[in-house]
């Protein structure tokens, strides 16, 4: 387990910097993505789904990544793209693709909707953070803007 932590915060990392994320925040985009990615290997061993799993990780890591932007004034976004690597089903998508085309359509067919359902879960947990820290944001913006 300990070197599937290692090599998921040298992946998060890797993905940060081809995505430009700023040097300053690099080490805590690691951190997230390693989180994200006990909470995803950890629930499942309790019984638990691997799309809920996959939402809670998700959520997590967007909710760290949302603190950490405004306590270090950096947009949520530079620690959200590397928290979320590690929960992306991207061989559970190569593998829907060759399930169909080795004709295995209905075995395609349950691998492609899994995936579907955790690309899903992912974008969920993302804006479902997003909704509880903008909650209430615009609201004395516009009654300020009135007077």
């Amino acid at each position: 387990m300990i070197i599937e932590l290692i090599f998921c915060f040298l992946a998060t990392v890797s993905f940060a910097v081809i995505f430009s994320v700023p040097r300053n925040s690099l080490l805590l985009g690691g951190f997230i993505g390693v989180l994200a990615f006990v909470i995803f290997r950890t629930l499942p061993e309790y019984g638990v789904t691997a799309i809920f799993a996959t939402s809670m990780a998700s959520i997590t890591a967007a909710t760290l990544s949302h603190f950490f932007a405004r306590k270090f004034r950096i947009p949520a976004t530079a620690f959200t793209i590397p928290g979320i690597i590690p929960l992306v089903p991207g061989s559970k998508a190569y593998f829907t693709m060759l399930a169909f085309v080795e004709g295995d359509y209905i075995g395609g067919l349950e691998l492609g909707i899994e995936t579907m359902l955790q690309a899903g879960a992912i974008a969920a947990g993302i804006v479902f953070a997003l909704a509880v820290f903008s909650f209430g944001k615009g609201i004395g913006h516009r009654y300020e803007a009135n007077r």
